[in-house]
């Protein structure tokens, strides 16, 4: 058995973002991955950081320069297009964006190695918690190890093993599902694609039928295919046929124009299923001494934007608060709760794709 003072689950951006924080006020804790390294799977695609949430979590971690240099010119850039191809409306990226864009896995490793060596201990899977009292709690891990901490902090997504401490809520389907594709070398193989896509972002939306594409690194293509069905939809198709199940979803989009549902037909990997889930808006739950969540674990919602970016303000503000309420964990929080709760409530409640193509709307250089 281990004691901790601090201990946080999962190594997402959230949870090393309030490792960093700690850091830096002298406040020693431990992150616990079930992930065996950094490198055991895709971290995901781009992430836009936004000035008013996630910059001024990496300026809490003191890592707001090198952030910069990880933002990839000209990825603000955002068309919205008709599903007939035609343009509706263009962002240029003039620089002067608040939302520049990065990749999810370098952010990550950005906040790795800003933390004291050993302080993400990988290939911990957490099978279970306990209340032991007086604020301390057991985490016991897969390898049937345990730890004993004085704070714990649930920072391990949608389906996290914390919150079960703190409230009886879980996910549910949000009637929506997205289909992931990658196109390679896409200026040279995928002309088409890459033309229509652009130099940033395009999306393409009808009531229950969205495409969603960036330009990555270089110059690969990772498209979003949403479709709101119910998962009995999604289980009908066998993903282990790569071509069958591609076949079906672009049956989906037969009257879009051909260069959008060359996102899907000219994949250069096998379509990945990802169904949506949220927790209900609003999710609170009364104080427990000694734990709290942050990001996906404490208010996950339907992708709109903001979940990494609230995630790392999260992070950031628990650090703060604990730096603040030295000896007094739970005045810490209190104080971090009660400003999490109702900025989650009300990130949830707004932003996704309808939003965004309303403020496109209002605020386009390039009408149709």
């Amino acid at each position: 058995m281990t004691t901790d003072a601090v201990t946080i689950i999962g190594a997402g951006l959230g949870g090393l973002t309030l490792a960093r924080v700690l850091h830096l006020h002298g406040i020693p804790a431990t992150v616990y991955e079930a992930e065996s390294s950094p490198a055991s799977r895709s971290q995901g695609g781009m992430l836009d950081i936004h000035d008013y949430n996630g910059q001024r979590a990496l300026a809490a971690a003191g890592l707001l320069d090198g952030f910069r240099e990880l933002v990839l010119e000209g990825r603000q850039a955002m068309r919205v297009l008709d599903p007939d191809g035609s343009v509706l409306h263009e962002m240029a990226d003039d620089g002067t964006g608040g939302r520049p864009e990065v990749q999810r896995g370098e952010l990550r490793q950005l906040l790795l190695d800003s933390l004291p060596a050993g302080t993400v201990r990988w290939g911990h899977k957490v099978s279970g918690a306990r209340t032991l009292g007086e604020g301390r709690h057991e985490v016991t891990f897969a390898d049937g190890g345990t730890v004993v901490t004085g704070l714990l902090v649930g920072a391990d997504g949608a389906w996290s093993r914390v919150r079960p401490l703190l409230s009886a809520a879980t996910p549910e389907y949000t009637g929506k599902s997205v289909v992931e594709t990658y196109l390679f070398d896409s200026d040279t193989r995928h002309p088409a694609a890459a033309k229509t896509v652009g130099g940033g972002a395009m999306m393409a939306l009808t009531p229950d039928r969205e495409l969603f594409a960036h330009r990555e690194r270089g110059d690969t293509l990772h498209a979003y295919v949403g479709l709101s069905e119910p998962q009995d939809w999604f289980a009908a198709i066998d993903f282990d046929d790569a071509a069958g199940a591609t076949a079906r979803i672009a049956r989906e989009f037969d009257d879009w124009a051909p260069e959008l549902t060359a996102l899907i037909t000219d994949s250069d990997i096998p379509p990945v299923l990802r169904p949506l889930y949220a927790l209900p808006t609003g999710h609170r739950w009364d104080r427990v001494p000694g734990v709290t969540l942050l990001g996906d674990a404490a208010h996950l919602a339907a992708p709109n934007g903001e979940g990494a970016n609230l995630a790392m303000l999260d992070g950031a503000e628990l650090g703060e608060a604990l730096a603040a309420h030295p000896g007094d964990i739970e005045a810490a929080l209190t104080a971090y709760e009660q400003a999490m709760f109702p900025r989650s409530a009300a990130a949830a409640a707004s932003g996704g794709p309808d939003e965004l193509l309303n403020h496109l709307q209002g605020h386009a250089t390039q009408p149709a």
